[in-house]
């Protein structure tokens, strides 16, 4: 095959703003759309090789797995590898379990698989996952695996017919990354059949310069350009993403590839050498910089500065050099390292890696490695709750099991997972005072009738109106619990601190009529619904920013001291809820509506401080969700308030 100068300049413009994404900078804001360029070039430059050796007779399935084994595996065991000690020196031990699991995982090529199940609100954060961006690579990999013997086996039919069946398989991959970008987002993220369709735009073009050669056009290679940066500087994490924003990016790399040589402007622009040095070391620097940025946020305490973020992006490309040097370019000399050589090493380094990621996972992350505040037994398994309804009949035994006629008081508690954190220790305090309590959960789910956000929660509105349903049928006082804030506003946490929310912000919440304020809507919505049931809400949970046991663990461990006092500023809670509370005094006007404000639990007024720990330990399991102990106090509180008034709280 031709060497093509401009493809490792594609490489660059896929690498860096990939890069830059990851590392913060919001400038670059969709450069996430540098894996799908990645895809493109690797559909074009495997299928062309695969035509060039089948219409030679010389395709060998060996020969194609061995130059796959050669390009990928030693370097990326040689990063995964060189993760080990600061895995072990930095990560808590639920992180380092969890790395570990991923360590498995990336060594079956079925990453993409474990962080798909992964994606849940508990989750660690995704920017401290060493090995989150190898999803990819798991992507391609199983591309590699299957599409030789699919190409090989399509060729009978004739080489025209091949290419349309491409097509075809091509188009239905795309309508169902349309289809999932809609109704399955995570799974349309990381999964091979919801990405297909970008790899085999690669398939299709390879098959049309094959035939027809790159017929140079200044004005198609610069559109191809264009669509590749425009994506990078107005896509965002908002963005339904892949599906049909995905073609931009898709077919302007397909553009350059059909269009762009060195006589055309794009092809002189990605021909210059920084571009194509760049591109030459991409790999490596795609595999460095993920590991470099996670373990600079998960050893520093706050979130680390833009400028350090900055110099480790310097740093990934410095150690690509080096990798491309040492370890990439020899293993690809054939003389230097034979098949058997080849196939036996990386063998032996899979096997390796299985083994130590096994033996991570079964110690549970080494937790003598740190004095971490662990939460066992938080979870309200009682029959009484229902998590992720989808069904009417999961919800049809529910009043006449758990409102017994001998249960005085009745409750119903509706919510998301801040509801599942507080409803074992509310259950617990109901029952003791000859109460009852129904729990109704769906996680990142506003309990309000009418809302949804973007790409709309189809099973979240099918289960909050069961809810509402069930609790029209009875007379229960019904108990709203969810992260308030996040939904309304639509923006992670930054306590002005240092301690800023890792994760996306969530798009708003939007009302299905959009000419109606949202906070108008949820007045309205709730107002109406108390005509049925008392509604008790409990106020917006005071949010940390940073996850508090793996702040106060990492105190103990890097500053030598068990005397752990972490606050937040109580002026930034009243400052970023301010709309929030202004909605909760309004609905407390009403008779049928009362709030009980957790956040007087934990916020001195006198102090204008909010406790995140107290007496060494957490009052959250992570950076927003109470932990146990935080739950009790609620619990205690609604016992003092609503079940014997005359019982005071005592405070912290």
């Amino acid at each position: 095959m031709k060497y093509r100068a401009e493809i490792d300049g594609l490489r660059a413009l896929a690498v860096v703003p990939v890069i830059l994404f990851h590392a913060g900078f919001e400038l670059f804001s969709g450069g996430y759309i540098g894996v799908d360029v990645f895809f493109v070039i690797s559909g074009y430059l495997i299928t062309t090789i695969l035509i060039d050796d089948i219409e030679n007779d010389r395709f060998s399935i060996i020969n194609f797995y061995e130059r796959r084994a050669r390009r990928i595996l030693p370097a990326l065991f040689f990063v995964m590898l060189c993760c080990i000690p600061f895995a072990w020196m930095w990560m808590l031990p639920n992180q380092l379990k969890d790395f570990s699991q991923s360590f498995v995982a990336v060594t079956l090529f079925a990453s993409n698989v474990l962080f798909w199940f992964e994606s849940d609100y508990f989750d660690a954060a995704a920017e401290e996952k060493p090995l989150l961006h190898t999803w990819s690579l798991a992507v391609e990999e199983q591309y590699y695996l299957l599409f030789p013997i699919f190409l090989f086996l399509l060729w009978r039919l004739g080489k025209d017919r091949t290419f349309w069946a491409i097509v075809v398989v091509a188009v239905v991959s795309f309508a169902l990354s349309e289809w999932g970008s809609k109704r399955e987002p995570e799974a349309n993220f990381y999964l091979a059949p919801f990405r297909a369709w970008e790899l085999f735009a690669g398939s299709i073009t390879a098959f049309i310069v094959q035939k027809k050669g790159v017929r140079a056009n200044n004005l198609l290679s610069l559109l191809g350009l264009a669509a590749i940066l425009y994506p990078i500087f107005v896509y965002h994490e908002a963005t339904p993403f892949p599906g049909i924003y995905a073609l931009a990016p898709v077919a302007g790399v397909a553009l350059i590839i059909l269009f762009a040589d060195q006589s055309t402007i794009a092809g002189k622009i990605l021909n210059m050498r920084v571009f194509v040095g760049i591109g030459l070391i991409s790999y490596s620097a795609y595999l460095w910089h993920q590991p470099l940025f996670a373990f600079a946020r998960i050893r520093s305490i706050e979130l680390p500065q833009s400028s350090v973020m900055g110099l480790l992006a310097v740093v990934s490309l410095l150690l690509a050099i080096i990798s491309y040097r040492y370890v990439e370019q020899p293993f690809r000399n054939k003389n230097a390292y034979s098949r058997q050589q080849i196939f036996a090493t990386s063998f032996t380094f899979a096997l390796a890696c299985v083994l130590l990621g096994a033996v991570g996972f079964a110690n549970g992350g080494f937790s003598h490695r740190f004095n971490q505040e662990t939460f066992a037994d938080w979870e309200d398994t009682s029959h009484c709750t229902r998590q992720g309804v989808r069904s009417t009949d999961q919800l049809s035994d529910l009043t006449t099991t758990c409102f017994t006629p001998a249960r005085e008081k009745k409750f119903i508690l509706i919510g998301d997972s801040h509801a599942e954190t507080v409803s074992k220790s509310l259950r617990s305090v109901i029952e003791a005072n000859n109460g009852a309590l129904i729990t109704l959960i769906d996680k990142g789910c506003l309990p309000v009738p009418g809302t949804s956000r973007q790409p709309t929660q189809r099973n979240c509105i099918f289960a909050k109106n069961l809810f509402w349903e069930l609790a029209n049928q009875t007379d229960a006082k019904v108990i709203l619990a969810a992260r308030w804030r996040l939904y309304l506003d639509g923006q992670r946490f930054d306590n002005g601190e240092g301690g800023v929310e890792y994760g996306d912000s969530w798009a708003n919440y939007v009302i299905h009529d959009a000419s109606q304020d949202v906070y108008r809507h949820v007045y309205t919505e709730l107002v109406n619904l108390a005509s049925a049931n008392e509604i008790l809400v409990l106020s917006q949970i005071p949010e940390a920013g940073w996850k508090v046991p793996e702040v106060a663990a990492k105190i103990r461990k890097f500053e030598g001291t068990n005397s752990v006092n972490i606050s937040t500023s109580y002026s930034v809670y009243l400052q970023k809820n301010k709309r929030v509370n202004q909605l909760l005094d309004a609905l407390a006007t009403h008779n049928a509506i009362s709030v009980l404000r957790t956040e007087n639990i934990v916020c001195d007024k006198s102090t204008q401080r909010c406790s995140n720990t107290v007496n060494g330990r957490s009052l959250y399991r992570d950076d927003n969700h109470p932990s146990p102990q935080y739950s009790e106090l609620i619990a205690r509180k609604f016992e003092g308030t609503y079940l014997k008034p005359d019982k005071s709280v005592s405070s912290l």
